[in-house]
């Protein structure tokens, strides 16, 4: 796993503008996707025929929000704020999915700071998520998340 960069909480601003860092490269396997459609209830084929999706695409895909989704367990191999008491996930912003994801491909996080501000009695992030797809030029999905971390 990637050593994480390490933050105290009290320095979060000086992030901003800044690539942050980037993730170990991830397998996206045919029974990941397979569990994120059981959870979810999206047996859509292109994910889980590999059969008819092999015929048709080459392979089977992995669902966009599945990739989204990889967020926070990568985002955790990027960066480590020390000092803080709780994060909540406030949401998302502009998300793109703009490249299939196909099975056995590996995924990596390439994450960019683009605020920090006060909210609510702690300190909202905004970040730039570049989810890439080893030996691709484009990337799966580019969205700008936010959390609320508390110190």
């Amino acid at each position: 796993m990637a050593d994480p960069r390490k933050i105290p909480y009290a320095d979060l601003e000086s992030l901003v503008g800044q690539e942050v860092g980037v993730s170990d490269w991830h397998l996206i396997d045919q029974a990941r996707i397979n569990l994120f459609a059981d959870a979810t209830g999206d047996h859509q084929w292109i994910h889980v025929n590999e059969e008819m999706a092999k015929q048709m695409m080459g392979s089977t895909i992995a669902h966009g929000f599945l990739t989204l989704s990889l967020i926070p367990m990568l985002g955790a191999e990027v960066l480590r704020v020390e000092g803080v008491t709780r994060g909540i996930n406030y949401g998302s912003d502009k998300v793109r999915f703009t490249n299939m994801v196909p099975v056995n491909s590996k995924v990596r996080l390439r994450q960019k700071c683009l605020a920090v501000e006060a909210k609510s009695g702690g300190k909202q992030m905004k970040m730039e998520c570049t989810i890439e797809i080893e030996g691709k030029d484009r990337p799966a999905c580019v969205a700008e998340t936010i959390t609320v971390l508390y110190g």
